[in-house]
């Protein structure tokens, strides 16, 4: 199937009724957790994943896909109105969007907010729908250590990529690769770390994980705190930026989306990242580099295009190889696999109406994202008005009924509310738990891609470094081990 009638197979797929409702829905509940502060697209897949287990898979993963770029949205309006990040991606865009919301201006922060997320995520969709053939072709050569190499980098780039300490970082993925062992033995079947629990024998759940350490811990993280900001009491006049902000953001656009389109298909980089680097980018090049935090506009369109071109191109490596590169994508690959789906080379010719139709939709949501952005920001703002005392026990009341549904266990409710515990404590150390998540949902792709190495190799090691994208990826993780051993030595 060629692009152009792979892009109208996806259209006819996504402009079905009940999947044009799905893609609105996505949007919709994305954007108001965008919205409300440190949720972000991790605790939001997490709590709502239970929603989509009895729909059909293309539903399913449309709807986990518009969360996902609809909180890329969402995430503006609270940074730019409060001055706290709706979520993380949206850091950034506090130093310049507060300022210019101070200075009266915040409706032209939150337009090119808009229009730069629907300009960057729509390149980003055109580079999944041009580059995800050719790759996949390509992925079908990958044999055991191929994979297993990719898998290390990719665990070697979070780490390295980590805020903080590398060395934390690096702990809480080799804790992630232990609870991943949990349950029966992929190879030979016998327990493992199961302690006899019948639970267990299938191994600790992604949605149970996800929701304790991305859901729970936050709440009881935000609770703890005593309070999340004030909303400007400003009169938001007209969202749509005029000639001379266009003329000054135009270019800041442009570099990044570049930005956000290359690293969102980077191992460990994604939106994050982006962010950093395209505000950096703008800053450094700007003839008045002393504009930016003090309302910049540049300083709000770069770093908004890049998370979002970011958030579109993440998906390549995910539906491609079937790796995905942040946790926010690990979390979507367990919804993957809850289907029964195995996303990777073979899901464009396995699954076209998913692919394709996750395709269309996405093009189709960039479009919702915009029209339900502009005029819904007054409500938005009233949401920002909920006290915390009734808003976080909703999120809490949520998570324990998504967590009972999924099997309708008790069990994992107990699951849940362990890893939010073990999640909030270890925010309080300062240890992030996304290389947790991403190692434990790729943790036993690794394990049997390096035991089926060494079956083929006879227990020898050397095949890894015999195989040129083997050994090149072995490579890029030993430069990275090396650089973040010198950073620590530096540090100390």
């Amino acid at each position: 199937m060629d692009i152009l009638n792979g892009l109208l197979y996806g259209f006819s797929i996504a402009t079905q009724p009940g999947h044009l409702a799905l893609v609105f829905a996505g949007c919709l509940l994305g954007t108001l957790v965008g919205v409300l502060p440190g949720l972000g697209p991790v605790a939001a897949i997490s709590i709502l994943l239970p929603l989509t287990f009895h729909l059909p898979p293309a539903g399913a993963i449309i709807m986990l896909a518009g969360i996902y770029y609809g909180v890329m949205y969402g995430g503006s309006t609270t940074s730019i109105l409060v001055n706290v990040p709706g979520e993380t991606a949206s850091v950034v865009t506090c130093l310049d969007g507060y300022q210019m919301a101070r200075q009266g201006r915040a409706g032209a922060a939150l337009g090119i907010a808009a229009f730069g997320s629907f300009i960057a995520g729509t390149v980003g969709i055109v580079g999944l729908q041009l580059i995800a053939g050719p790759l996949s072709s390509v992925a079908l050569k990958f044999g055991p250590p191929e994979y297993f190499a990719i898998i290390l980098m990719g665990f070697t780039f979070v780490t390295y990529l980590a805020p903080g300490s590398s060395l934390k970082a690096g702990i809480m993925a080799v804790l992630g690769l232990i609870l991943s062992g949990v349950g029966l033995d992929p190879i030979t079947s016998e327990q493992r770390m199961t302690f006899g629990v019948l639970n267990l024998f299938e191994g600790i759940g992604v949605a149970p994980l996800a929701m304790g350490l991305f859901g729970v811990a936050e709440v009881l993280n935000r609770l703890e705190q005593a309070s999340f900001g004030r909303v400007l009491q400003v009169k938001i006049r007209s969202l749509f930026p005029d000639r001379k902000d266009w003329l000054s953001a135009r270019w800041a656009i442009l570099r990044g989306t570049l930005i956000g389109f290359f690293l969102g298909i980077l191992p460990g980089g994604g939106p994050v990242l982006s962010t950093f680097i395209s505000y950096g980018v703008e800053k450094r090049i700007a003839k008045e580099p002393e504009r930016f935090g003090r309302g910049a506009i540049e300083g709000v369109a770069a770093p908004e295009a890049a998370n979002n071109a970011a958030a579109s191109t993440s998906f390549i490596p995910l539906f491609t190889l079937g790796i995905p590169p942040n946790v926010v994508l690990a979390v979507l690959f367990g919804a993957f696999l809850v289907h029964g789906i195995q996303p990777g080379p073979l899901l464009i010719r396995d699954h076209p109406d998913i692919f394709w139709g996750v395709v269309g939709s996405m093009y189709i949501g960039n479009v919702m994202l915009l029209v339900l952005n502009l005029p819904l920001i007054p409500l938005w703002v009233q949401v920002l008005r909920i006290p915390d005392r009734i808003l976080y026990p909703l999120i809490l009341l949520l998570c324990v009924v998504g967590a009972y549904s999924i099997n309708n266990s008790v069990f994992d409710i107990g699951v849940m509310v362990v890893f939010g515990v073990v999640g909030f404590l270890l925010k309080r150390g300062s240890y992030e738990a996304a290389p947790l998540i991403l190692a434990f949902v790729l943790g036993p792709m690794l394990e049997v891609n390096l035991r089926r190495s060494l079956l083929i190799s006879g227990g020898d090691f050397s095949i890894f470094f015999t195989r040129p994208i083997a050994l090149g990826a072995m490579i890029v993780c030993l430069f990275l081990l090396a650089l973040s051993f010198l950073r620590a030595k530096k540090g100390n």
